[in-house]
């Protein structure tokens, strides 16, 4: 495996590491760093693939120079490797919502984390990122987005999944891969606050989204953003209405 570096943004790089065994067309892991005064990882991978993907960093900066590490929901795919990173950047601090911190992460992290509130921002020098707490979507009590203000980024977790090893950056279709892979995976979490959440994460109108697993997406964001939310209102109601 290797973890290969683009950058999608200005000073927005994708990192992205591809396990063809999993799935039949494989899989993508991404971070995803900001590079500021104040730089901030998000998602912080597997702990084993923490050599490939601390390595990738090493080539834009040093490791000791990040500040910030976050991430959409409290995984081994997300957050593994937070200790080591810990580790590696002695001033670097995990920021997620209080909610993760509260149940999970002021114990699992060596150094305490620091809590955000829903829609708090951080600015971390030439960037600022706000916090969206979104409860169970796409899975998790605790999950949250981050959206970057001034380059309208949305770093936006496990929504959109799609498999395979696509380009770093489309503006392809990314709704009909996602429920490709959720016809696959059924990783969504279903439920009445789903379609709301997304259509709130829609009227940020990002121009850029930023996902963890697939091609990160520029173009019609919200459209895309509202087309999931409707989709998944419908499997919704598909499944309420399903003979049991």
């Amino acid at each position: 495996m290797e973890t290969r570096v683009h950058e999608i943004g200005d000073r927005v790089y994708r990192l992205s590491t591809f396990v063809p065994e999993i799935s039949p067309h494989g899989f993508t892991f991404n971070q995803f760093l900001l590079d500021a005064d104040e730089p901030l990882l998000f998602h912080a991978g597997h702990r084993r693939m923490f050599p490939l993907i601390s390595e990738a960093v090493r080539r834009i900066m040093p490791l000791e120079r990040l500040r910030w590490i976050s991430f959409g929901h409290v995984e081994a795919d997300e957050c593994g490797a937070m200790n080591e990173w810990l580790a590696a950047a002695p001033n670097a601090q995990i920021a997620h919502g209080q909610l993760a911190c509260d149940i999970s992460l002021n114990d699992m992290a060596d150094r305490p984390p620091r809590p955000l509130a829903d829609g708090e921002t951080l600015d971390l020098g030439g960037k600022r990122v706000r916090f969206l707490h979104t409860p169970h979507v796409p899975h998790g009590w605790e999950s949250g987005v981050i959206f970057e203000e001034s380059a309208e980024l949305l770093l936006c977790g496990d929504l959109f999944t799609h498999t395979g090893d696509p380009e770093p950056l489309t503006r392809g279709d990314i709704v009909g891969p996602a429920f490709d892979s959720e016809d696959m995976f059924h990783a969504m979490c279903l439920g009445p606050d789903t379609g709301p959440m997304l259509r709130r994460l829609a009227e940020l109108r990002p121009r850029t989204l930023a996902l963890m697993h697939g091609s990160s997406f520029e173009g019609d964001c919200a459209g895309a953003l509202a087309q999931l939310a409707e989709r998944y209102g419908e499997q919704a109601a598909a499944r309420a209405t399903a003979p049991h």
